[in-house]
């Protein structure tokens, strides 16, 4: 079923930013709306619809300058209230015939995979669902006279976040529906859907998945992102050696006496460390990205495939921290090579030679590599998440 994100982004709301609209704010030198867009990109949507207010062309133009996804629809403007920005974003997704979708508010840069998927798995039993957790704190009605007037039972009440997944049909026809009753001020998705009598299922969302509102918001999400979260890739890649006068390792072309057999051009460096990097964000590995099956990457320079890691590296928000390659082999030398390696491995991933290694050690006569049958790496990566 095809899945489209829907991405609300049209609010003018400034207490978090000093007369800039809230979405537009920069966490970690990133902005809200772009950290919003890049979670979506992470996961398995057909589309990515953006609304935004009118007159914010250029302004969002910059705010999403550094992702390049195919799915990223031209944004679409809103109108005056949160109801109507998403009633404009769905008419806007009509041409692409989404089965489901799932609508975001860009004030919440914080979302995950996780609850993406869980919002999104939900709509398999009904046509809605929405991300909510129990509430922890104790819940006081208000009087008019601004006294308490009743403790609520907390066990029973959760507060609701986005996303907020739905039957595409079932929704676009609810927003409809209240749009022609009159009803224009529902604040979130899941009480259009309820007025319009569709059952809403909750999953659990997460704490961390918090919007931000206030000067004070800004302030806490910016000091948890000096918390950053370290992760660690291993890969390692074996090719056969057969007749030829070259081999490709990482990335640099070196006469040899044989050559490394593979679909690509079978450069088994570049490939240990693009499985490190992907291993480092749980996104697979380089048969799933680049099968041999596929006729496109018959003989394809494999710092492709490095790059595409490091792009989808950076589309979590991450950064590469360091990159380490080991290469086992009884020829050819690698030391003549070393600084070309580190060079080019550290120009593909975009990062300083400082952080890239390249060593080389031999198996003593021992295995495959050994007897000279093929050459392996073995490789690590660090990659740091916002």
């Amino acid at each position: 079923m095809k899945m489209a994100a829907l991405i609300v982004a049209g609010g003018a709301g400034s207490r978090a930013s000093a007369g800039l609209p809230k979405q537009y704010a920069r966490l970690g030198g990133i902005t809200m709306l772009s950290r919003a867009v890049r979670a979506f990109a992470a996961s398995h949507v057909d589309a990515i619809q953006v609304v935004i207010a009118a007159g914010e062309g250029e302004r969002y133009a910059a705010a999403i300058a550094d992702i390049n996804d195919p799915r990223l629809l031209p944004p679409v403007v809103g109108g005056r209230t949160r109801q109507v920005s998403a009633r404009n974003g769905l008419v806007a997704l009509r041409p692409h015939a989404p089965d489901l979708v799932l609508i975001h508010d860009a004030a919440r840069p914080f979302v995950t995979g996780d609850i993406i998927a869980r919002v999104g798995a939900a709509l398999t039993d009904g046509p809605a669902a929405i991300a909510a957790v129990p509430l922890a704190d104790t819940v006081k009605e208000v009087g008019d006279d601004g006294k308490v007037a009743a403790t609520l039972d907390r066990g029973r009440l959760w507060g609701a976040q986005t996303p907020q997944g739905f039957h595409y049909g079932h929704i676009l026809a609810a927003h409809v529906r209240a749009e022609a009753a009159g009803i224009e001020n529902l604040t979130d998705d899941a009480a259009v859907a309820e007025w319009a009598g569709l059952p809403v299922t909750l999953v659990l969302g997460s704490p961390s998945n918090r919007k931000i509102t206030t000067v004070e918001d800004l302030a806490m999400a910016e000091r948890s992102l000096f918390a950053p979260d370290i992760r660690i890739g291993q890969g390692f890649d074996v090719h056969r050696l057969v007749k030829g006068d070259h081999v490709w390792l990482c990335g640099i072309r070196i006469p040899h006496t044989h050559a490394l057999e593979g679909h690509s051009d079978a450069d088994v460096g570049l490939h240990a460390l693009t499985d490190a990097l992907l291993g480092a964000i749980g996104d697979g590995d380089i048969g799933q990205h680049f099968p041999n099956t596929d006729p496109r990457w018959k003989g394809a320079p494999s710092h492709l495939f490095l790059a595409e890691a490091a792009r989808r590296v950076a589309m979590r928000g991450g950064s590469i921290g360091n990159a380490d390659v080991t290469i086992l082999c009884e020829a050819p030398k690698i030391a003549p090579h070393r600084e070309a390696m580190r060079e080019r491995i550290a120009e593909v991933l975009g990062v300083d030679t400082a952080r890239v290694g390249v060593k080389a050690t031999t198996t003593e006569g021992l295995g495959f590599t050994g007897r000279r049958e093929g050459i392996a790496a073995l490789a690590t990566a660090t990659v740091i998440l916002c």
